[in-house]
């Protein structure tokens, strides 16, 4: 999946304006109890403004408060200009660009302005990607890195007449082995395809209700 599949598009988006005064941005991240937003200039991203970076603006300067709030633009003191993920990349890769905001500005290779991923979008995604919301037999193996273990284990599973809620493989810290974390919908035979598992040189880690 694509960032642009789980993105939520402009017109629901709070953003804003270069242009626009220090005192309205502060209200509107106030009233809807939002961290911080993408600042634009034109439909352009510029870079990120929050109530802390008011802050800490403010601090920096000799203005008084009111002066500093009406009279400074969010373009003066947005921070983060290369804050954004393109929309064309997987959404995996999202995750781990969320630092301090829980918003991520999505932009095209222009940086046009095209949206937003929230982190709780993210966190939505990889709960469906391993079947977080359907209960299951939640069952964690290893394999040796080798041609055809997913094809094996494969068979496996539709010999079985498993039915699949969730299937995801992960780095092992021996280069050599990958762990698999298998889900499956609840039935009579778990102990029988654990053991064909076993015998096929797959090694069971837990094996697991959830």
């Amino acid at each position: 999946m694509f960032v642009k599949g789980i993105m939520k598009p402009v017109h629901k988006c709070f953003v804003a304006k270069s242009e626009d005064k220090l005192s309205g941005i502060l209200d509107l991240l106030n009233e809807n109890d939002i961290e911080g937003m993408p600042v634009l200039k034109g439909e352009t991203f510029i870079g990120m403004i929050s109530k802390n970076i008011i802050y800490q603006a403010y601090f920096k300067t000799d203005q008084e408060k009111n002066t500093f709030l009406n009279e400074t633009t969010a373009g003066d003191i947005a921070e983060y200009p290369d804050y954004y993920i393109h929309d064309e990349e997987v959404f995996e890769r999202t995750l781990p660009s969320f630092k301090g905001f829980p918003v991520l500005a999505v932009v095209d290779e222009n940086r046009k302005f095209q949206g937003l991923v929230t982190r709780y979008d993210v966190i939505e995604q990889f709960e469906s990607a391993f079947g977080a919301r359907k209960k299951g037999i939640r069952i964690a193996f290893t394999s040796e890195e080798s041609a055809g273990r997913i094809e094996r284990l494969g068979n496996i599973i539709k010999s079985y007449h498993e039915n699949v809620i969730s299937l995801a493989t992960f780095d092992e810290t021996d280069k050599l082995a990958r762990r698999i974390v298998l889900k499956i919908e609840p039935n009579d035979n778990i102990e029988q395809f654990t053991k064909k598992l076993e015998k096929s040189g797959f090694r069971i880690l837990s094996v697991k209700e959830v």
